[in-house]
Formats: C-alpha cells, structure tokens, sequence
C-alpha cells in the first residue's frame, strides 16, 4: 500500500542470546509483508534495556524470547502488560509448544516456538504489526 511506502516500524527483538536475536531479524526481513512498512530493529540483551526502549516510545513490536536468563521473555512480558501504558503487541517465542499456556498466562499478543520457523514468525510479526497500522490510522484512510 502506497500511504506505507515512506514509513519504517520498529520492532524491538529481546535475547540475552545474540543467534537468537539473529535469527529473529534475519527471519523477518527488511519487510516482511508488501503491505507493511520496512522494518528496523532494535536488539535488546537486557530487560533494563528493554524496558528503557518502551519508555522512550516508538517501538511497534516486541519479538521477545522466553528462553532468554537471566530475565525470561515471558515473565518481561507480563511486566510490561502491567506496566507500560499502551504496550506495543508482544510475540514472544516459547522453548516448545507445550508452553503455550504460559504465553498465555503472559498475555503475549502471540507466540511461536524454538526453533524460530521464518514463516509462522513472519506471519505472525505481520498479523500484529497490520493491526497495530489499523489501530493508528486516521479515519476514512
């Protein structure tokens, strides 16, 4: 879509692991959709990192990783629901299926599982960040 074409989203990718941050841009892309905006990345190793990158604004998701020490994306997850007004959307990737409860007890906004698949996190990143454009686009656009 033309009213996207000179727009960037930031998506903000926590691992205390570099790989796995890696794999996580490396995944996405520069643009993961045609009709989504470019992408750039901001990689977090910290959760005080990530929490002083929300408090500056600007991030329109957050891919976290639930296996990450010694703070757990899922826990960071639940934190920044509770604490951070207008949370961008949160995909977080669990150890393994099974954890799905917990992605959901963590209120993420999606979840994939380890090994990252380039595919459900692409699709997933994109679901989240085309309603994250809706919500924010003026009326009658």
């Amino acid at each position: 879509m033309a009213q996207h074409s000179d727009e960037t989203l930031t998506v903000l990718v926590y691992s205390d692991d570099r790989n796995t941050r890696e794999q996580v841009t490396l995944a996405l892309g520069r643009r993961p959709a045609a009709d989504v905006p470019a992408l750039e990345y901001l990689e977090c190793a910290t959760a005080p990192a990530v929490l002083r990158a929300l408090e500056k604004g600007g991030i329109d998701l957050c891919v976290l990783d639930g296996e990450a020490a010694p703070v757990g994306g899922l826990g960071l997850t639940r934190q920044l629901k509770d604490e951070i007004y207008g949370c961008p959307p949160v995909l977080v990737v669990i150890g393994r299926p099974q954890d799905s409860w917990l992605a959901a007890w963590s209120r993420a906004d999606a979840a994939i599982s380890h090994p990252v698949d380039p595919v459900a996190l692409a699709d997933a990143a994109t679901a989240l960040l085309r309603a994250r454009l809706a919500r924010r686009a003026p009326a009658g656009r």
